[in-house]
């Protein structure tokens, strides 16, 4: 992947969501997350690397006191096509009777989260909520997961941004982007 071939993919690509509507969401969200998990002493369970930004955005403007971990799961690995999930770390602190909340960039398929959310549950998790900055609209869901918290919606485009990324590159894009369909071969 060369500097060129990104700024082509970037130069080509498709503002959705302007920064100032993705943070006019994340507020949003923040808001209802405090109100649901105020009191709760929750843990903020970041999905590597997706959703570092959301995470990050999210946790300093939440009204309670609560730990944050971190777990790698990954389906892309630099890739524009999902594969087999991987796991490169589990989260090191102890989710037994802890309500935890799962925070990821996007929910599209749901594989890696409906996984995730399954193993914060075998961990003894009490309580399992999710966070996913955008909810991608199509038919091709392989689970019938709902996040709890969402963002927005976005139409059925490969899209970065906000931690979403093309081939490993634009996770901190000012704003979220549809690629081009002639980029996501």
């Amino acid at each position: 992947m060369t500097l060129e071939l990104i700024k082509t993919v970037s130069s080509r690509a498709t503002c959705l969501y302007s920064e100032q509507v993705v943070e006019t969401a994340i507020d949003a969200m923040a808001s209802v997350i405090s109100d649901r998990l105020h009191g709760h002493n929750p843990i903020l369970l970041c999905v590597m690397n997706g959703g570092l930004i959301l995470t990050g955005r999210l946790a300093t403007r939440l009204k309670f006191h609560l730990q944050m971990d971190y777990l790698h799961a990954t389906r892309y690995r630099n890739n524009i096509q999902g594969a087999d999930l991987r796991w490169e770390r589990y989260p090191s602190i102890s989710l037994e009777g802890r309500q935890v909340l799962v925070i990821d960039d996007i929910l599209d398929e749901g594989d890696t989260l409906a996984a995730v959310m399954a193993h914060c549950q075998a961990q003894g998790a009490r309580d399992v909520l999710s966070a996913v900055l955008v909810d991608k609209q199509h038919d091709r869901k392989t689970t019938n997961l709902k996040a709890d918290f969402v963002g927005l919606e976005v139409p059925d485009h490969y899209l970065y941004g906000y931690g979403m990324d093309y081939k490993g590159y634009l996770r901190n894009a000012p704003g979220i982007f549809a690629v081009d369909p002639a980029d996501c071969d």
